[in-house]
């Protein structure tokens, strides 16, 4: 039964509760070089998302490793770049996508990205396939990254191309309606205010660039993801509500369907996750679906010693990925 009963996760003493084990990390961590080759990927309603390589020899490997970064985050995050750092470093190239609108200029679009869209994540799978001959493919996602990779793993797992070999994803809210209300928690407002900002941001970019097609009247009024979601995330992305969109973006509801080796690694005090992001009784009954709540780490955080030093969730997709038995 791949419910974990232990972790081996020992967080640095100096970063004693889940906020500091987020926010230390986030902001201080420095990572060593990794060399990024950009690609364009078009894709075929029109838009683009931009694809940065890190390959662990001058060669490309046999294996790669496709990277998805957290809500409005990017290739460059401390995290991102942490962790294909860590794959190069054990024989895996590594693949760290931006989603559409992430990568450093806006997509062209009005739709963006959201946490239920799989439709990128396996057009990047399948350039990586077919134009590239990767024949050994493996996932890892943080956050809102995770949650789409769980979500493609388990909502039509005959569609996974047997290529795709098994996936570790962190700190993943599979119960997206219960986060957007956990966040807004007076303890998370330092998070919450942080997107919002880059959110409102994105808005009002957008409504440069195309002109009449968004209203921004009261943007400012807006202060957490359900009103955000309501007013823009889920109309421009064909739901009827945020409410809709969450319903059908939550990965919990198809982590049974998951057909390959997967590893959720969620923290008991990430400050980001209400209790239902804990899919125990789910994993108790996968044969497929491995589940680890290490009693600390934070959110996207798992830093084992100085910020710059090592980090569980790349110590741990590692070890994931390449042990005989998976576990």
């Amino acid at each position: 039964m791949p419910l974990l009963s232990s972790s081996a996760h020992r967080p640095a003493a100096f970063l004693f509760n889940g906020h500091l084990q987020t926010i230390v990390p986030s902001t201080l961590r420095r990572v060593p070089e990794v060399q990024y080759q950009r690609e364009r990927l078009e894709l075929p309603d029109g838009d683009f998302v931009d694809m940065d390589w890190s390959l662990a020899g001058r060669e490309p490997a046999r294996r790669l490793c496709i990277v998805s970064h957290g809500l409005e985050g990017d290739s460059g995050r401390p995290y991102v770049r942490g962790m294909a750092h860590a794959l190069n470093q054990a024989g895996f190239d590594a693949l760290a996508w931006n989603y559409r609108g992430c990568g450093g200029e806006p997509n062209r679009l009005l739709r963006a990205y959201h946490l239920g869209d799989t439709g990128d994540l396996a057009a990047v799978i399948k350039h990586a396939i077919e134009a590239k001959n990767y024949s050994e493919i493996y996932l890892t996602g943080f956050s809102a990254g995770g949650n789409v990779t769980l979500k493609y793993l388990g909502e039509d797992a005959a569609q996974v191309p047997p290529q795709v070999r098994r996936a570790a994803v962190f700190s993943v809210p599979t119960d997206l309606k219960a986060s957007s209300h956990h966040i807004g928690r007076w303890q998370n407002q330092v998070y919450l205010r942080r997107f919002m900002v880059s959110l409102r941001n994105k808005m009002r970019e957008k409504a440069v660039q195309l002109p009449g097609q968004i209203d921004l009247t009261n943007l400012e009024a807006l202060r957490n993801f359900p009103q955000f979601d309501e007013r823009y995330t889920a109309p421009m992305h064909g739901f009827a509500s945020a409410d809709a969109y969450y319903e059908h973006a939550a990965s919990g509801q198809y982590l049974a369907g998951i057909r390959v080796p997967t590893l959720l690694v969620n923290a008991l005090n990430d400050p980001f996750l209400p209790p239902s992001c804990y899919p125990r009784s789910t994993a108790a009954a996968s044969p497929y679906f491995f589940l680890e709540t290490p009693a600390a780490g934070g959110h996207v955080g798992f830093a084992e010693g100085v910020p710059s030093g090592n980090y569980y969730s790349e110590r741990r997709a590692v070890d994931f990925f390449t042990r005989a038995v998976p576990g």
